[in-house]
């Protein structure tokens, strides 16, 4: 399937300014951030020969989708990479919501191999494309560790033969969502927040995900830091 073929992303500035969606044009400090955690990645999965990277949390509020969406728009920014973000919390989905997309499709749709690529992803950029979902999909687990949904994505990868897949999961202690839709993937980054999440949840979640996959690292979001600092 031709790239060229994809519908346009269209942004709104403020929207993704009100969001804190930093590396769409990196004029904010914090982009920096999100810049080192893409090269750490890309090292990591070339490394391996892995592409298809999940990103979950321990619990909901910890800003998983905020890194996800970060994470992604700075990987559009490489040019010899080409990467797609599904919206997979199929419970509460949130990416369309947070960058103002309108007219969603349905990943349940997608997911059940109802509905083409070319109805589900937008295009940002040349590198860039990313499907959101409209609304909560029941039995949720159940699609997820289904035989046509990991057919359907393998099928996407075939099509599309994107370097990299970055996987928006649901908070794994929230359900079972998560240890079902593992098998799909070739590793995980888990997103834990400041102040927020215990060290009890990251060590359990850890765990559990060391048992199924590849663990990349923590991402310690909504730390407090002065970039300004470092004098760039």
């Amino acid at each position: 399937m031709n790239w060229e073929e994809l519908s346009p992303l269209s942004l709104d500035p403020d929207v993704i300014a009100r969001n804190r969606i930093v590396t769409t044009n990196r004029s904010d400090h914090a982009h920096a951030a999100f810049d080192m955690l893409r090269t750490k990645l890309l090292h990591a999965i070339r490394q391996n020969n892995w592409n298809r990277v999940a990103i979950t949390s321990p619990t909901p509020a910890c800003g998983k989708t905020f890194i996800a969406l970060n994470l992604a728009f700075s990987l559009g920014h490489q040019t010899d990479c080409r990467t797609l973000l599904l919206d997979l919390d199929l419970r509460r989905p949130q990416v369309g919501k947070t960058l103002g997309i309108r007219n969603m499709p349905s990943m349940e749709s997608f997911l059940k191999g109802d509905s083409p690529a070319r109805d589900v992803f937008l295009r940002h950029g040349d590198n860039l494309a990313i499907a959101a979902n409209r609304q909560p999909v029941h039995y949720s687990a159940e699609l997820l560790q289904s035989p046509v949904a990991t057919e359907t994505l393998q099928d996407l990868r075939q099509r599309m033969n994107p370097d990299v897949i970055l996987f928006d999961l649901p908070p794994m202690l929230s359900n079972d969502d998560v240890l079902a839709f593992l098998p799909n993937v070739d590793c995980v980054i888990l997103v834990a927040a400041a102040d927020y999440s215990t060290l009890n949840e990251v060590d359990v979640c850890e765990r559990e995900l060391a048992e199924k996959t590849n663990v990349l690292g923590v991402v310690l979001n909504k730390c407090r830091y002065s970039p300004e600092k470092y004098g760039y």
